[in-house]
C-alpha cells in the first residue's frame, strides 16, 4: 500500500502542484501496490484523483460508530463522497472524525499498513493541530519508506 498524510491547511494552488507531483510518482512501476488514504477535504481527494489517474487501485478509510459509518464534519463531506466514487473498497475504522487524537491514531493505523508513506510536508514540527512530523517520524521508526513531497511553490495556509 502507498498512503498520503500531510498538512492539512494547504490552499487550492498547492494542492495542484500537490496533484500534479502525486500523480508523478504514482505512475512510477511499484508492484501494483495500491493507494490508501482516510476520507477527508483537500490532501485525501487529491490524492484519491492522483492515484486513479495513475491507474491504482484506491482503498477509503471512513470513521464509524460500531458497523456503520460516522458523520462527517461538514467539510470533509463532499469529499468523501467523491473518494467513495473513486475508490475500489472502502473500509470501516472506528474513531471519531472530531477528534483530533483519534485521527491521528487512525493516520497511524493508515501508516502501518503501508510499505511507502508520501509525506504532504514543509518539514515543520507537529503542533496542537498538525500532527504530520509526528506521523512522519513515525512511519521511519517503524522501518516505513517515506517521500516528502513539497513541490517548488507549495505554501501553507488556505488563502
Amino acid at each position: 500500500m502507498i498512503a498520503v498524510i500531510g498538512h492539512g491547511d494547504l490552499g487550492d494552488t498547492t494542492l495542484e502542484l500537490v496533484e500534479a507531483e502525486l500523480r508523478a510518482r504514482l505512475e512510477r512501476p511499484a508492484e501494483g501496490a495500491a493507494a490508501l488514504v482516510r476520507a477527508g477535504a483537500g490532501l485525501p481527494v487529491v490524492f484519491g484523483r492522483a492515484a486513479r489517474e495513475a491507474g491504482r487501485k484506491l482503498t477509503v478509510l471512513l470513521p464509524a460508530q460500531g458497523v456503520v459509518p460516522a458523520a462527517l464534519p461538514e467539510p470533509d463531506r463532499r469529499a468523501a463522497g467523491e473518494l467513495l466514487v473513486l475508490a475500489e473498497q472502502v473500509r470501516l475504522l472506528a474513531f471519531d472524525p472530531a477528534d483530533r487524537d483519534a485521527c491521528v491514531s487512525a493516520d497511524e493505523l493508515l501508516v502501518k499498513e503501508s510499505r511507502t508513506v508520501f509525506a504532504v510536508w514543509d518539514g515543520s514540527h507537529s503542533d496542537g493541530r498538525d500532527a504530520t512530523a509526528h506521523l512522519v517520524a513515525f512511519a521511519r521508526t517503524r522501518g516505513i519508506r517515506v517521500e516528502i513531497v513539497w513541490p517548488e511553490g507549495c505554501v501553507r495556509g488556505r488563502a
